[in-house]
């Protein structure tokens, strides 16, 4: 038997139903909360406990100022395609598939780079097939959709690669994208395994994500190797309310179609 739903859960049920339907449209205002209060004919109390389920949900967020409020959210998902990106043999820089994807969908995609030098973690070193945590170079994008955080990735070098490669070690993005440059220095990636998991996300992950109380990441780590070492490991850390991840295996055109 479902539990019956509490008066602020109902509230917000309707108000959500607003929301998805487009009675309320992205970007829109919710009523004020007096406005609320005497709509519903309940205590401010419950209209926060209702609005504040909707925030956790990611459809709405508290936007401050005299000239903010309670905002709707502009729900856009962006797919990650990760079968397409770095294909071993014509390496494709995961950067290029994002920003392609994103364009796709007509939206305006940024990103903001960062390098620097880091101690790895015990699991980091297993990852890389390290006998002990070393240095390694930490390369960071923070990913934007329409000037909204989107996704952080990080990706990490091991010292002797970076020894081997010094241009690893530049602040600024490498156009052609770091597979292409490694595959150009005779280092092809050839193999990669993936895991992808949900978790609630991180004082930080939620300050550069800017996500509201309850909203999950999405986290994907991908560790990559050549014909006999692995290379690196990078760790995608996305939005759980606007992302998704897609593989493709095996032959998929009765599904797909053209793209």
């Amino acid at each position: 038997m479902t539990p019956a739903l509490s008066l602020y859960q109902r509230i917000a049920a309707e108000m959500r139903r607003d929301i998805t339907s487009g009675v309320i449209k992205p970007g829109d205002k919710l009523p004020t909360e007096r406005q609320l209060v005497e709509r519903f004919s309940v205590s401010r109390d419950t209209i926060r406990d209702a609005t504040a389920m909707l925030i956790n949900e990611g459809l709405v967020e508290r936007v401050p100022g005299r000239t903010g409020g309670m905002v709707v959210r502009d729900r856009v998902v962006v797919t990650f395609h990760a079968s397409w990106a770095e294909s071993p043999g014509a390496p494709v820089s995961e950067a290029d598939s994002w920003i392609t994807e994103v364009r796709a969908l007509g939206l305006t995609p940024t990103q903001d780079f960062s390098c620097r030098m880091v101690t790895l973690s015990s699991e980091m070193a297993h990852q890389l097939r390290l006998t002990e945590p070393g240095p390694a170079v930490l390369r960071r994008c923070v990913r934007y959709v329409n000037d909204r955080p989107s996704s952080i990735q990080d990706t990490y070098y091991p010292k002797w690669l970076t020894d081997l490669v010094p241009d690893l070690l530049s602040p600024e993005d490498i156009k052609i994208g770091t597979t292409r440059l490694l595959a150009e220095r005779g280092i092809v990636q050839t193999g990669y395994l993936d895991t992808v998991r949900a978790r609630m996300a991180t004082p930080e992950e939620a300050g550069l994500l800017r996500l509201g109380a309850g909203t999950p990441v999405l986290v994907k780590t991908r560790v990559a190797c050549t014909a006999d070492r692995v290379v690196r490991l990078t760790v995608e850390t996305m939005a759980g309310d606007g992302n998704a991840i897609e593989y493709e295996i095996g032959g998929v055109e009765p599904i797909t179609g053209a793209r």
